[in-house]
């Protein structure tokens, strides 16, 4: 690495250090960059045994209004990992639950912890706790945006693919928080973004224009189509998600109806190029959103994604707490 290189990224982790996330376009494509790989490096320590412990001392506070597997394993372990202690908080465990306000909460596990994340519902939770909040806070997940996953998910990407710029993305299905925080990880990351849904179920309006927006500066194509067809033409990755995401359980029969053509299956990869990676945030649905043979088959790399929460969210934590 040039001196040059070093400096930059010495630059870049200043500007990180005590920041929160909240989405990604708070952050430069510079920045998401140097934690895509500051996470491979990271990834690189923990399989050939190399201790790196930046966290030791620290605590960062997990607040769960959501349930979840790969949110709460990957942060309890990497922050271990990075030598710190993660301390597991329901949304029963705490008084923000029983009627405290988000200012009071967030003000007083400042004095306590050195971080908080926080997997929510609504978005504002999520800003009032970091606007109050004195530590950096993490949007762990909101019905808005989930930054940790999408960092993972470019992070897959790069490690099959060798780079990001110019790649085509195809997302098939709900336009929830998957395709928002894709649509604006991959117009920084210069990543062309197809999302295919059925009408009235579109992403939100206001982050396909600053998608958009991004993309006129990076070269980044932004399309929203009801064709799942055109949308994975000549694609370099297929995503897809479930159908009905927490919260949203009741309308399971209706959302059955509504995307009964949006199934990710042999037939619809046909058109995406031969050595297109499949990705799927979990948990799956098989059957339903992706076939059996597609979530299992060679092009799935659903597993290193998942993997991958591990490392991005070290990285993070490493970034914003180190």
């Amino acid at each position: 690495m040039s001196q040059e290189v070093k400096s930059g990224a010495q630059h870049i982790a200043q500007q990180l250090k005590g920041r929160d996330l909240l989405e990604l376009n708070d952050y430069s494509p510079e920045e998401i960059t140097y934690l895509i790989d500051l996470a491979i490096e990271l990834k690189r320590k923990q399989k050939s045994g190399e201790v790196y412990q930046p966290l030791k001392g620290k605590t960062i506070g997990l607040i769960f209004e959501k349930s979840s597997t790969r949110t709460r394993v990957s942060f309890e372990v990497g922050m271990y990992q990075l030598g710190g202690h993660a301390l597991f908080l329901s949304k029963n465990d705490i008084q923000l639950g029983r009627g405290e306000t988000v200012g009071d909460t967030a003000q007083v596990m400042s004095r306590y912890l050195d971080g908080i994340m926080i997997r929510t519902f609504g978005h504002d939770k999520v800003e009032d706790l970091a606007r109050y909040a004195s530590v950096p806070v993490i949007n762990g997940l909101s019905d808005l945006a989930h930054p940790c996953q999408v960092l993972a998910d470019y992070q897959t990407v790069y490690e099959h693919k060798g780079k990001l710029k110019g790649l085509k993305l195809a997302y098939i299905g709900d336009g929830n928080n998957m395709a928002h925080s894709l649509l604006i990880g991959g117009a920084k990351l210069g990543v062309h973004v197809s999302i295919a849904g059925p009408e009235g179920y579109e992403p939100d309006e206001a982050v396909v224009a600053e998608a958009r927006e991004i993309a006129k500066e990076t070269g980044s194509v932004i399309v929203v189509t009801r064709s799942p067809q055109e949308a994975v033409q000549d694609a370099d990755v297929i995503y897809t998600d479930v159908w009905a995401s927490m919260g949203f359980e009741a309308e399971q029969l209706a959302r059955e109806a509504a995307f009964k053509d949006y199934q990710v299956n042999e037939e619809l990869v046909k058109g995406a190029k031969s050595d297109y990676l499949f990705l799927h945030c979990l948990p799956a649905h098989r059957e339903e959103e992706v076939s059996t043979g597609v979530i299992d088959g060679p092009n799935s790399v659903i597993f290193d994604q998942a993997e991958n929460r591990l490392h991005a969210q070290k990285a993070l934590m490493a970034a914003l707490m180190g």
